[in-house]
C-alpha cells in the first residue's frame, strides 16, 4: 500500500505545549467537539422546524503511555498551574511508527485537569503507565 495510502495502523502520539515537547503517548482518546442546536418554530412553516447552532463544546482529551522521562515535563507543567495560570496553545500529532504525520490537531487554551500515575504493587508486575487529562477551549491550525 503506497505510504499516502496508509491508514497508520501502528500510531503513537506526540504533545507539545507552546513547541515544548512533553513526550509521546500511545494512547488519545477525547478529541471531539459537539455543536449544541437551538430548535426555532416558525410561525406559517409546518414544513419543518429550524436547527440552529448554538455553542460548541470540547470534551476532555486523556493521553497516556508508560512513565519515561519525559513524565517530570508533564510534572513540571502540572506544577506551574499553581504558581498562575497561563492557557498556552498545544498540539497533538498523530504519528506512524516511522515517525511520519498522520493528523495534527492545534489546541487553543490548554490546561492539564487530571495526572494519574502508576500503581506500584509488586504482586501485581504491569507496566507502570500515567494518564494525563488535557482541556481546551477549541481547535485551531
Amino acid at each position: 500500500m503506497p505510504r499516502d495510502l496508509d491508514p497508520g495502523s501502528t500510531i503513537f502520539f506526540t504533545l507539545t505545549i507552546d513547541g515544548e515537547s512533553l513526550g509521546s503517548f500511545n494512547g488519545c482518546e477525547g478529541l471531539a467537539s459537539t455543536v449544541q442546536i437551538e430548535q426555532r418554530q416558525e410561525g406559517g412553516n409546518n414544513g419543518f422546524v429550524w436547527q440552529l447552532p448554538s455553542r460548541v463544546t470540547f470534551s476532555t482529551i486523556r493521553l497516556t503511555r508508560p512513565l519515561t522521562p519525559d513524565t517530570a515535563k508533564v510534572a513540571a507543567w502540572i506544577s506551574s498551574v499553581s504558581t498562575g495560570i497561563t492557557r498556552p496553545t498545544g498540539q497533538i500529532a498523530a504519528l506512524r511508527a516511522d515517525g511520519s504525520q498522520v493528523a495534527r490537531w492545534g489546541l487553543i487554551d490548554v490546561l492539564p485537569v487530571s495526572w494519574q500515575g502508576p500503581s506500584l504493587d509488586p504482586a501485581s508486575p504491569a507496566v507502570a503507565t500515567e494518564v494525563l487529562e488535557i482541556t481546551h477551549h477549541g481547535f485551531t491550525d
